[in-house]
């Protein structure tokens, strides 16, 4: 991973950080506003199963500002690579609205709002995307969580086709080891027009894994998953297939 690449996303994980100490501003609090980040280090930035940063580490970090309304604005970076003069830092705002249904058994969590996919350096690649969430806590054993989403845009890839994205996730703690479990699975479909992968116009991507919480840090954790897809790779280079076939992905993150 070039030197660059890390500086830039070095910077966003440091200012980021800095920004977090306002936790405690009381302004914030008298305005019904709220902070909250996360900073992450992993082997291999995954989107929906693809790698983004070719099989390379990733520095990651990310904001959400919330009022007591529900709404709240997000912002998540991370450096990418996608291959020759391709932009080497992701930067997704965010804005959503976000309640829980107190009338509905197990009272959800929904989410709703639009990301915008930003690639600065490479504004053709840049997409916007709507997204609708339903989280469940305590669903099947305490402590666990089922996280359902569905995505849409008529723009995938910043190539106006439309696409849609489904996926379900669930995490659950190993009693009070500290130690849990997670998985998800995906699917994507897109307009075979405007964008095909390896020749087809959906696949599933799948993650399985554990993870651990730090008793001795608040909010440090760590996860070992496997993540990957279905794609088919016949014709594919070598890099190609690592990019889409299953491997292992490490990720140590911190929240505040």
């Amino acid at each position: 991973m070039k030197f660059s690449i890390k500086l830039i996303a070095a910077t966003i994980l440091t200012s980021m950080t800095t920004v977090a100490m306002a936790t405690e501003n009381t302004a914030l609090s008298n305005l019904g506003l709220s902070f909250s980040g996360s900073a992450a280090i992993t082997s291999d930035y995954r989107f929906r199963g693809i790698t983004q940063t070719q099989n390379d580490p990733a520095i990651q970090a990310g904001f959400t500002l919330a009022h007591t309304s529900g709404l709240y604005f997000g912002l998540w970076g991370s450096n990418v690579d996608f291959g020759e003069d391709s932009p080497s830092l992701e930067l997704d705002p965010s804005l959503g609205f976000a309640t829980n249904l107190s009338s509905l058994p197990g009272k959800p969590l929904l989410d709703v709002g639009v990301l915008y996919y930003n690639y600065p350096s490479d504004s053709d690649l840049n997409w916007v995307e709507l997204y609708g969430k339903l989280g469940f806590k305590d669903a099947i054993i305490s402590g666990d969580n089922i996280l359902t989403n569905v995505n849409y845009t008529n723009d995938y890839a910043g190539l106006d086709g439309d696409s849609w994205n489904f996926n379900v996730g669930y995490t659950v703690p190993f009693g009070s080891t500290g130690f849990g479990g997670i998985a998800s699975v995906g699917y994507t479909t897109v307009d075979k027009d405007k964008y095909d992968f390896n020749g087809d116009d959906n696949y599933v991507d799948w993650k399985a894994g554990v993870t651990y919480g730090f008793k001795s840090v608040s909010g440090l954790t760590a996860e070992l998953a496997a993540i990957g897809t279905n794609i088919d790779t016949d014709g594919m280079s070598h890099a190609g297939e690592r990019a889409v076939e299953t491997g292992a992905v490490f990720t140590l993150a911190k929240s505040f």
